[in-house]
């Protein structure tokens, strides 16, 4: 174990890149494309920024390390990592899904995974199945799911896919390794759209994948780089910028948004609060157990009636926008601006009503947000 490592998670979110060379607080940018090779033909480390990057080894570096993982790999965007991670899905493999994930990756299910020959089904309750069929060669699941918040039990999961030796991923966005780490409950493989919390801001497209196996990982870098889905180096800066506040930022928004999350569960206008671990006992537990806190974004249904148009024109402050986890709070409908591309029988098996609002809470005083929120819902209420 590295110096580093044995210290606190925010201490390592602030210490992420000792600069050896020169003594660097902050990781420097390496923007050049292409790097001087020996002239008698021997390996350098760079050559090609789509092959390697200084900057770019770093972030990812900071990241393993947070996860407590051997490896990491940085994309232009989370589903540049998931894409990655499905780019060795071959013919007649069998993948079984959370029935409720993130819009993009059920487009690229849709698009392109018949095409080539692999199978996809979307489990509605994984925590109570059984086993899964015997082609399957990845079971892929986001807990808490988006947009809807169910919990799955990682290992579970993971013994379910061990079963019939498969790979289980889970898409942690979410929660980011500060409050659930999926490898520590045998996940063999962690993806991120770096774009939310660990980013932060709501400037920069990134994504990583992390992992432990050495051949998967080499496998995984390969298919990157032959992609194009490597992570560019200003982007890869700037996550490391948005890693030093992590935890303080999570923090923030974990507090209002269970004020807010209180809030709403007594307003008129709505008729469920949709956060993680409130569907059940059972989901609590697992929640409980696995994770650290419940996170920022969370989902509420308006009641019969209430429109989802009135409601967002009385926002005054708050944005109606889809992306998450940044220091702004932000609001979206799922059924309309983020799983547009399913059909209506298939936002209905995964749970996304046209009721349903997401939101993602930011680091605002908690007092504006809530009044925004009154005044928007008092005003979709009576023009009910």
């Amino acid at each position: 174990m590295s110096e580093i490592s044995s210290y606190a998670f925010s201490t390592r979110t602030v210490n992420t890149t000792p600069d050896e060379q020169y003594g660097a607080i902050t990781a420097p940018i390496y923007l050049s494309t292409s790097y001087r090779l020996p002239a008698d033909g021997s390996a350098a480390p760079y050559s090609y920024q789509r092959s390697n990057n200084p900057t770019r080894e770093a972030a990812e570096k900071a990241i393993a390390n947070l996860e407590g993982a051997a490896y990491a790999i940085g994309t232009a965007t989370g589903m540049g990592a998931i894409s990655t991670i499905f780019s060795h899905l071959k013919p007649g493999d069998h993948v079984v899904l959370s029935s409720s994930v993130y819009g993009g990756t059920f487009l690229y299910v849709g698009e392109f995974f018949a095409e080539r020959g692999i199978t996809a089904e979307f489990a509605p309750d994984i925590n109570h199945l059984e086993e899964v069929p015997g082609n399957t060669a990845m079971v892929y699941i986001e807990t808490p799911t988006n947009p809807t918040f169910r919990v799955t039990d990682i290992a579970h999961a993971a013994h379910l896919a061990h079963g019939v030796g498969a790979k289980l991923v889970v898409d942690n966005t979410f929660s980011t390794s500060y409050l659930q780490r999926p490898l520590e409950h045998g996940a063999d493989a962690v993806v991120y759209s770096a774009t939310k919390f660990i980013g932060g801001h709501s400037d920069v497209l990134a994504g990583f994948l992390v992992l432990d196996d050495a051949e998967a990982y080499d496998r995984y870098k390969t298919a990157a780089k032959a992609l194009g889905n490597q992570l560019s180096p200003f982007d890869s800066y700037s996550i490391l910028r948005g890693l030093k506040t992590l935890t303080v930022r999570m923090d923030k928004q974990q507090e209002n948004a269970a004020k807010i999350r209180a809030m709403l569960a007594q307003h008129p206008a709505v008729a469920r609060v949709l956060a993680p671990g409130w569907y059940s006992a059972e989901e609590a537990e697992i929640h409980a157990r696995q994770s650290r806190g419940d996170g920022a974004v969370f989902g509420f249904e308006l009641a019969d009636g209430v429109r989802h148009e009135d409601f967002a024109a009385g926002l005054r402050l708050i944005p109606y926008a889809v992306s998450l986890g940044s220091v702004e709070t932000l609001i979206a409908h799922p059924a309309t601006q983020i799983h547009e591309s399913l059909t209506p029988q298939e936002r209905a098996a995964a749970g996304i009503s046209d009721q349903l609002i997401r939101v993602s809470i930011g680091i605002e005083d908690s007092a504006d947000l809530i009044a925004d929120l009154t005044r928007a819902l008092d005003g979709a209420l009576a023009a009910h």
